[in-house]
């Protein structure tokens, strides 16, 4: 019999669709269930502890509810404070956000890489033990931008954006001293890969940006290979927490990525 159970994404917004795209990719008939907690966005301000807190209890309430075969935390701060946590309380198959130091350092010529993600995220200890793992040889300069998340979003809901903001929020990592010798970025934040392209042409001389969502995905599909999907692609449906204008504002590019349905959790 066909396995209709879905994967499910949470991010604390639209982040984790630079994770469901590759995904899309590898497992086109995949049955998805795309969850935001609009509610409580932008997760890189707030407390670890209520992050600690708040990311369980959401999961938990939407296993209930769709009843998935995997989730993916596909938001990097979700995942450096309540990925043990979540595990630890579902029984099924958890797949984190890892920032992609440990590539970023096999392919530095400078041996300067740079880490961009939220306040929340730059600050963990998780970061400093990537670093001190895989880049031990490389200077990490880091820098957590909680506007570039938000310009994410807007980028998404159609609005406009003055190139100047881009280059405003790169400034506090090239910045930095030793920042003119950074030749590869990590975006540590799912939200960020969404804005490639103008953060690119932002830079203040030429860099590459990596991430994880190609590893996340391929990581999907071997946890999955041998499960059995849908013949065909089923349409796929989007959950917030809140959901308001600026969230409806959201459904083109939803739609882009496969989510037709969107619903209120």
């Amino acid at each position: 019999m066909t396995d209709t159970r879905p994967v499910l994404f949470f991010d604390s917004g639209v982040g984790g669709l630079s994770v469901l795209g590759p995904t899309r990719a590898l497992l086109p008939h995949a049955s998805i269930v795309y969850a935001a907690d609009s509610a409580g966005f932008p997760y890189g301000t707030r407390s670890d502890a209520d992050i600690a807190a708040r990311v369980p209890a959401l999961l938990g309430r939407l296993t209930e509810r769709y009843h998935p075969r995997l989730i993916v935390i596909a938001c990097n701060t979700a995942s450096t404070i309540a990925l043990a946590a979540v595990r630890a309380a579902l029984d099924l198959p958890v797949v984190g956000t890892v920032p992609a130091i440990k590539p970023a350092a096999q392919q530095s010529g400078t041996r300067v890489i740079g880490v961009l993600g939220t306040p929340a995220t730059v600050r963990q200890t998780y970061v400093d033990d990537l670093a001190a793992r895989f880049a031990g040889d490389c200077v990490v300069l880091r820098h957590g931008s909680a506007e570039l998340v938000k310009l994410a979003e807007a980028k998404l809901r159609g609005e406009p954006v003055e190139p100047a903001a881009y280059r405003e929020a790169l400034d506090g990592l090239f910045g930095q001293e030793g920042g003119g010798e950074i030749d590869i970025v990590v975006n540590a934040c799912t939200h960020f890969p969404l804005i490639a392209q103008e953060l690119s042409q932002a830079a203040p001389h030429p860099v590459r940006f990596i991430d994880g969502g190609p590893g996340i995905a391929r990581r999907i599909a071997h946890l999955t290979a041998g499960q059995s999907w849908p013949e065909t692609s089923p349409p796929g449906k989007a959950v917030f927490t809140r959901l308001g204008h600026a969230e409806r504002a959201l459904e083109p590019a939803l739609s882009g990525f496969g989510l037709d349905t969107i619903e209120a959790l």
